[in-house]
């Protein structure tokens, strides 16, 4: 039997969480990787405001990851926001800037990142009771 922060949490919500984090801490770093090698970053001109929302992820996705594996409900708040916003902001740089037709390598990234945010957004109801604090009896 588990103990300590996850102790008496299913495991299937405990795979949920767990497989969320990852996805968290594969997008920081992707984020970091594509800041600290231009090469490997958007091959697009972004507006100065679209990429300090994707620089701004290399805190948020970590954040969110943690804040997760810490079992905070926060975690589930952030990581919905960031994944929405993350979905957004991908559509904007893919569909609107991007002028190539079809489907490209950041159309299917962005599909996933929406495909990742709805399925979050869905298990909200089901994950929150375990992330809610005991009570303090006194």
């Amino acid at each position: 039997m588990s103990t300590g922060r996850w102790g008496g949490v299913p495991l299937a919500v405990r795979l949920v969480v767990s497989a969320t984090v990852l996805v968290f801490a594969y997008g920081t770093v992707v984020h970091l990787l594509q800041l600290l090698v231009p090469e490997l970053g958007p091959q697009l001109a972004l507006p100065g405001w679209l990429t300090f929302y994707f620089v701004s992820l290399t805190l948020w996705d970590p954040l969110a990851a943690l804040l997760l594996a810490a079992r905070r409900v926060e975690g589930l708040a952030l990581g919905c926001a960031v994944l929405a916003t993350d979905t957004a902001a991908n559509w904007y740089a893919n569909y609107v800037l991007d002028p190539a037709v079809g489907v490209t390598p950041g159309r299917i990234g962005q599909a996933v990142i929406t495909a990742l945010a709805v399925v979050l957004v869905a298990l909200i109801p089901w994950l929150t009771p375990w992330f809610a604090r005991p009570k303090i009896r006194r």
